[in-house]
């Protein structure tokens, strides 16, 4: 796969990587005075296992701390990305420590 590239589009609330004519994976989140909160991520089937995830959580991470913003991860995989990725804990919200901490992934 060619280099990826993170489009951040504020006025959607979103962060998207185009794939391919009328694909996107794609991260959403809100607002809520300092803190970006991830609703969900997305990945099409068919692309997924190439860490395209894990891009657009690298990308909204630098965002928060370019704005001086904390993360709360809502969605399961912000939350099991926090939890893979210690380094990422100086954006995450304090009130999510316990919740990244405790939990533990599934796989299908």
């Amino acid at each position: 796969m060619r280099s990826v590239t993170v489009e951040h589009r504020p006025e959607l609330k979103m962060f998207l990587i185009r794939l391919e004519p009328g694909k996107h994976a794609f991260l959403s989140y809100t607002l809520e005075r300092d803190r970006v909160c991830i609703k969900s991520t997305f990945v099409p089937p068919e692309y997924r296992g190439r860490g395209l995830a894990a891009k657009l959580m690298e990308a909204v991470i630098t965002w928060a701390r370019s704005q001086r913003l904390l993360v709360v991860p809502i969605c399961s995989y912000a939350v099991y990305y926090f939890k893979k990725h210690r380094e990422a804990w100086d954006v995450l919200a304090p009130e999510s420590l316990e919740t990244v901490k405790s939990y533990e992934h599934e796989r299908a």
